[in-house]
């Protein structure tokens, strides 16, 4: 009886086919990632008109927000600054690709961390601010509405009816 060793003809079709498929399945796995980064990009792409436009409408609201600044303007010229930057960032947003936009963003996030690090901070501060006066307010809404929430932010004229 002849023992068959690993360098037989069928062990070599056998090593071929096994290959043949981890590359095949190599190329699919690649084919699928960059589709699916294609979609991711050209979902993004479609998303950022959306991001600009809101972005744009800050700018508006900012510049209608200092009407009542005309006897201050120190603060009127700081947040029309503000809105012309703001302006700016619609406009760049708009004409530069996703690739373009994260790129610059980790180029500035390279280059400034400390700066990086404080406008974290205080969007942080604010958005925990805006949560608390949030709450505060449902709180308060919920208290007329006797206890109930839910019914507060729904029905407030009828909630404030029944009770008064």
């Amino acid at each position: 009886m002849k023992s068959q060793t690993t360098e037989s003809p069928d062990w070599d079709d056998l090593k071929s086919d096994v290959g043949d498929i981890a590359d095949a399945a190599v190329e699919r796995g690649r084919t699928f990632i960059y589709a699916a980064r294609e979609q991711a990009t050209d979902y993004a792409d479609k998303r950022k008109g959306d991001v600009a436009q809101s972005v744009s409408d800050f700018a508006s609201s900012l510049r209608e927000s200092t009407s009542s600044f005309e006897d201050r303007p120190n603060i009127r010229a700081v947040v029309d600054s503000a809105a012309e930057g703001l302006d700016n960032l619609a406009d760049s947003i708009r004409d530069r690709s996703y690739g373009e936009l994260f790129s610059d963003v980790e180029d500035v996030m390279r280059q400034r961390p400390a700066a990086v690090v404080a406008i974290s901070v205080a969007v942080g501060f604010l958005a925990a601010r805006f949560i608390k006066s949030t709450a505060s307010d449902l709180r308060y809404e919920a208290e007329l509405a006797g206890g109930d929430i839910r019914t507060a932010r729904r029905r407030p004229t009828q909630a404030m009816s029944r009770r008064g």
